[in-house]
């Protein structure tokens, strides 16, 4: 156990060291790409101005959102209509997507219980 306590402190020595010799300058190579993106001078009140300019940017796309999500429901109006039209293909795309979004419905439940599995007795 001891030599594996020391094994991994010399790993951590190690990783530290690595960082802190090219740490800085994988911080300014990533600047540098990235410049284009930094607001000048950047300040409290700069980033306060952009994340008002974003809240009022998603406000205002909210309109053509709520088109977009109209549409889609006039789409799948349309093809329950057709129903009998429907492929085989978009039918296994549905069943699919229904399919995942239950999936991801229950990922959510585990996550929101704290990782935990309820209702089983081991």
């Amino acid at each position: 156990m001891a030599s594996k306590l020391h094994q991994l402190q010399s790993k951590a020595t190690q990783a530290s060291q690595f960082v802190a010799k090219h740490g800085c300058a994988y911080y300014k190579q990533m600047l540098e790409q990235n410049k284009q993106y930094i607001q000048e001078p950047p300040t409290v009140e700069k980033c306060n101005l952009l994340s008002k300019q974003l809240f009022y940017t998603r406000l205002a796309s909210i309109p053509g959102r709520y088109e977009s999500f109209w549409k889609e429901v006039d789409y799948i109006k349309n093809l329950w209509k057709n129903r009998q039209d429907l492929k085989v293909e978009d039918a296994g795309i549905a069943a699919l997507f229904g399919l995942e979004c239950f999936a991801w419905f229950c990922a959510g439940e585990i996550v929101g219980r704290g990782f935990t599995f309820t209702g089983y007795y081991v």
